[in-house]
């Protein structure tokens, strides 16, 4: 038998709202990489995770990547997953 699917919602702190779904996947946390890279352009990387660890762990991979990339800066945020229907 299939898993019943749902639907997962992020509010970022700028009011930015992601929905994700239909999942049958217990993910816990959305995470946000907002790349800043010259003369106003942006670059956003954006995924999900099955824990705050997993989601933590993405701050050192844009650490790196701000480096190789040579972004101007970033900002990188972490919410937590809420279920709707």
């Amino acid at each position: 038998m299939a898993k019943k699917k749902f639907y997962l919602t992020a509010t970022l702190p700028d009011g930015y709202v992601k929905t994700i779904g239909p999942t049958a996947t217990e993910f816990t946390h959305y995470w946000r990489i907002v790349a800043h890279l010259g003369q106003g352009r942006t670059e956003v990387f954006w995924g999900h995770t099955k824990s705050l660890a997993e989601a933590r762990k993405k701050k050192n991979a844009a650490v790196e990547a701000a480096a190789n990339r040579g972004w101007e800066r970033y900002d990188f945020d972490i919410v937590e997953l809420t279920r709707t229907t």
